[in-house]
């Protein structure tokens, strides 16, 4: 992929004034330390070798002429180091925010794929790294690049044989670090895809901590976790090896480097062609010259972590929504909740064979259907595509007699109400998780949607009633009371369509009595789609249509379905 040096530098814009005040900063620092030397050898060269009294005096003016020039270098080197980070923390926080934000645009086809472990690591490990990149990057290499071509000039005066000499090093410590930069890039890109399956196998093994539990899997997932840190460690252990013969080979080049400079500028000055306050300088401008390679050499390693990183942001930057608006979508007004499947066709991926084909239905405004069938006939998909949760592959879904499609997201989901098996509550508390139904809701508004739901009186008996935390994913609370909160949350939206995916399976009986007095009052005046494992619980339904891999092969009423004696009487029967 090639690099996007426009998108890369685009992220300064907002902050370009404060980080120019701090590459002022650097450029004055560089600056004041290049003096440091040239002050040293005018002492020990002009001051020292003269008058006394007045040499005295000149060291006292050469002196606070330092001390001024410390306290700008300090100053200065507060600014870089204050405002430097807090402007690479700005940006990786608006980077942060970003993919969050694109994330969110994603359907489900993409969670589906994407490992949630991977994709934490990328918009926390991977953008804290590229933070530093942003700091520093620029920064670092304005000041050594400034200070070695200061250094290279003033040496350059002072002697320019030695500095050609030394000089003629560099074309090999560039083409040294070129190779190996190359190899430690790949070592590194390799380390930020092991660590986000690292840290994939801890989401997924604590996700599921009470499965592991209840199954006495402890070591299982020990061992799958080893065997992911091991690879980790594989791959650090090549970047190390990578990185071990480059910064050793490197100083090996750099010891050669000074030695040249003590052997030549001793012959200097035997032969009498350099002063030995020059060759002081010398060694001390060398010095110069030499830490820019190494820390420069040393960058190389944050750098080809900042562009690995910002290449994994890009990644997903990149990734276009499968699922997204038409310039032109429309909002839907007041909505009646007349559904029409037409000709329906729908696989999850091209490779796989298909879950729908050419299916057509209608359900009228406000009517209670039911859909019944085999494991893996697509009940979830069917209804799923209403709210284009998936795209369809071929046909159309119409509300209202409007392509779903043709409609904006946010103006489609907000008027379906979904309740499903799988309850998810945030870490929060009782009242926090109502409000997700409508964020600007009022406590009494809470409050009415959950009497509605069967659920204020439970939500009482807890410590701080409507305060109390549930903790994460509601593990504080039964899977009736999960379910009765997650009712209320479709109560307070209010919504004219509703789908129940299988709602009350997992539940006791006791739980399952008092969610189904909710659903059925939810239901009320409603277009209600059902998807039902307990046959029992949709004897009601005006309408239960029976889907298996051939498409719906029989609708119609409770009674009617069992005295055909068809699938939805082995179904039923099975279900007792």
């Amino acid at each position: 992929m090639q690099f996007p040096l426009r998108k890369f530098f685009s992220y300064y814009k907002p902050y370009l004034r404060l980080y120019l005040f701090v590459l002022l900063c650097t450029l004055i620092v560089s600056g004041v330390t290049l003096a440091f030397p040239l002050l040293v050898q005018h002492i020990t060269k002009k001051v020292l070798t003269g008058d006394m009294t007045t040499a005295l005096q000149q060291v006292y003016g050469i002196g606070a002429l330092m001390l001024v020039l410390a306290v700008i270098q300090n100053a200065g080197n507060y600014f870089m180091d204050y405002y430097g980070h807090a402007v690479g923390a700005r940006m990786e926080s608006d980077m942060r925010s970003e993919l969050f934000a694109h994330m969110q645009s994603f359907s489900f086809d993409f969670y589906d794929q994407a490992k949630t472990g991977q994709l934490m690591s990328r918009i926390t490990n991977d953008l804290l790294l590229l933070s530093e990149l942003y700091h520093h990057g620029p920064e670092d290499y304005v000041r050594y690049l400034v200070r070695f071509i200061g250094a290279f000039v003033i040496l350059f005066t002072i002697n320019a044989p030695l500095t050609l000499a030394v000089f003629c090093f560099f074309p090999f410590l560039g083409a040294f670090s070129f190779y190996f930069n190359r190899l430690l890039n790949r070592a590194l890109r390799n380390n930020r895809e092991r660590i986000a399956d690292v840290n994939a196998q801890v989401e997924d093994s604590l996700s599921g901590i009470r499965v592991v539990k209840a199954f006495a899997n402890e070591q299982l997932e020990i061992a799958k976790f080893d065997k992911e840190n091991q690879r980790f460690l594989n791959s650090r252990k090549q970047t190390y090896k990578a990185e071990a013969l480059f910064y050793n080979s490197f100083e090996t080049m750099i010891q050669l480097i000074t030695i040249t400079v003590v052997i030549f500028g001793s012959a200097g000055i035997v032969g009498q062609t350099l002063e030995l306050a020059d060759l002081i300088t010398f060694l001390l401008y060398i010095g110069f010259m030499i830490e820019p390679i190494q820390r420069l050499t040393h960058m190389s390693t944050q750098l080809q972590e900042g562009i690995t990183g910002f290449q994994r942001f890009m990644e997903i930057m990149n990734m276009k929504p499968g699922i997204a608006n038409e310039p032109d979508a429309i909002l839907l007004p007041a909505v009646q909740g007349a559904i029409e499947f037409k000709r329906v066709s729908f696989r999850y991926e091209e490779h796989l064979d298909r879950v729908l084909h050419n299916l057509s239905l209608r359900v009228k405004p406000g009517e209670y259907v039911a859909l019944v069938g085999p494991s893996g006939a697509g009940k979830t998909t069917l209804w799923s595509l209403i709210p284009r949760f998936y795209e369809v592959t071929q046909g159309e879904v119409l509300v209202d007699g409007m392509n779903v499609r043709d409609i904006d997201l946010d103006s489609l989901r907000t008027n379906i109400g979904i309740v499903q098996q799988d309850v998810y509550l945030f870490a929060g508390t009782v009242m926090d998780n109502i409000r997700y139904g409508k964020a600007d809701a009022g406590e009494d508004e809470i409050i009415t949607a959950a009497k509605r739901a069967n659920a204020h009186d439970f939500i009482m008996s807890l410590p701080d009633g409507y305060n109390s935390e549930i903790g994460q994913r509601g593990v504080k609370l039964s899977g009736g009371q999960k379910q009765r909160l997650s009712i209320a949350r479709v109560f307070l939206r209010n919504p004219p369509i509703l789908i129940f995916d299988e709602a009350t399976s997992a539940l006791d009986n006791e739980s399952e009595r008092i969610v189904k007095e909710s659903l059925e009052t939810l239901a009320k005046g409603r277009t209600t789609l059902v998807i039902a494992h307990r046959l029992s619980t949709i004897r009601n339904a005006e309408r239960i249509l029976v889907l298996t891999e051939d498409g719906i092969v029989e609708q119609g009423k409770h009674d009617a379905l069992l005295a055909e004696g068809g699938v939805y009487a082995r179904l039923y029967a099975e279900s007792l």
